[in-house]
């Protein structure tokens, strides 16, 4: 097949999506605004879909645009990348130099488990750029297996049969309370402690809510919600505000310790997540991504070595 268009129509395209102007996208590459109309305009005609939506009054991508949005950009880094080997005269440290590894995760372990593994990947003398796309976990599955991601770090084992998951962490689901709560002193906690409280819970279709709802169901217990949240973190605030107690993961305590919190088992809910790692089957990574990939798993294996 063919190829009608070429980098400079899909730097034109990014500049449009990103300053949701054609006016402002001429301005930020020197162009006039007729030549950036008809470098999209020859962009729309080579992929035939129609990429903006225009009105008097505002430029907005369509689906396609926001599909194409990731594959333009990667595009546009491997060029780059290409270029500066080429014209490097160490092609090799070039291409260390500016290799991409793109990680996907779930937000709740990027503080205690991503972060830790890319300041040992630094200190190993490598010195990439990384891409962390964080989003629930069935978006982390979906971007490994449509290759978008190097390698992923999730909660919920393949939902496709193109990947493979390698759990490595068991991560309990426990109670957040403010210190002030008068079930923070309690050595034992039971269902029927709590049955009563305001409850913040994960957002309904997360994988955390799932494993939640099910343990609910299988035990014949029931939790009135008075908050539902998209991110861990929003709950913690939530919890800090005295609004009510949470059901959170155990791995998100060590980011917040130190603040007025208080984390307690529940004697007769024990319900475990497993995170681990997510990868494309069949597919090889980078060395980088791959010496980075390694490092997660001694992280996720060890959560309380010193690299943490």
């Amino acid at each position: 097949m063919r190829i009608k268009f070429d980098f400079s129509d899909l730097e034109v395209f990014l500049a449009v999506l990103e300053t949701g102007s054609f006016h402002h996208a001429a301005d930020r590459l020197n162009l006039s605004q007729s030549a950036v109309t008809r470098r999209v305009q020859k962009l729309e005609k080579a992929l035939g879909s129609v990429l903006f939506e225009r009105t008097t009054r505002a430029v907005r991508p369509t689906l396609a645009a926001k599909r194409l949005q990731a594959r333009a950009a990667d595009m546009l880094v491997t060029a780059a990348d290409t270029t500066r080997a080429m014209r490097d005269e160490s092609v090799a440290f070039a291409h260390q130099r500016s290799t991409l590894i793109t990680v996907a995760a779930i937000p709740t372990v990027i503080p205690n488990f991503v972060l830790p593994a890319i300041r040992a990947f630094e200190e190993q003398g490598f010195s990439p750029r990384f891409r962390i796309f964080d989003a629930a976990a069935n978006e982390v599955s979906e971007a490994v297996s449509q290759g978008d991601a190097d390698f992923g770090v999730c909660s919920i084992g393949a939902l496709d049969p193109n990947t493979n998951f390698d759990p490595l962490l068991d991560d309990a689901i426990v109670l957040a309370l403010p210190e002030n709560h008068h079930l923070a002193e309690r050595e034992v906690i039971r269902w029927r402690d709590i049955a009563t409280e305001r409850f913040i819970l994960p957002a309904r279709g997360t994988g955390n809510r799932v494993l939640i709802d099910e343990a609910l169901a299988s035990r014949r217990l029931s939790a009135q919600w008075t908050f539902e949240v998209g991110r861990s973190t929003t709950a913690m605030e939530l919890v800090l505000g005295g609004l009510g107690v949470g059901l959170l993961p155990q791995s998100t305590i060590r980011s917040h310790m130190g603040q007025d919190l208080t984390f307690k088992s529940i004697a007769d809910f024990d319900v475990r997540r497993a995170i681990g790692l997510l990868t494309r089957a069949g597919v090889s990574i980078s060395e980088p991504a791959e010496v980075m990939m390694n490092l997660l798993r001694a992280v996720l294996v060890n959560p309380n070595e010193s690299a943490i």
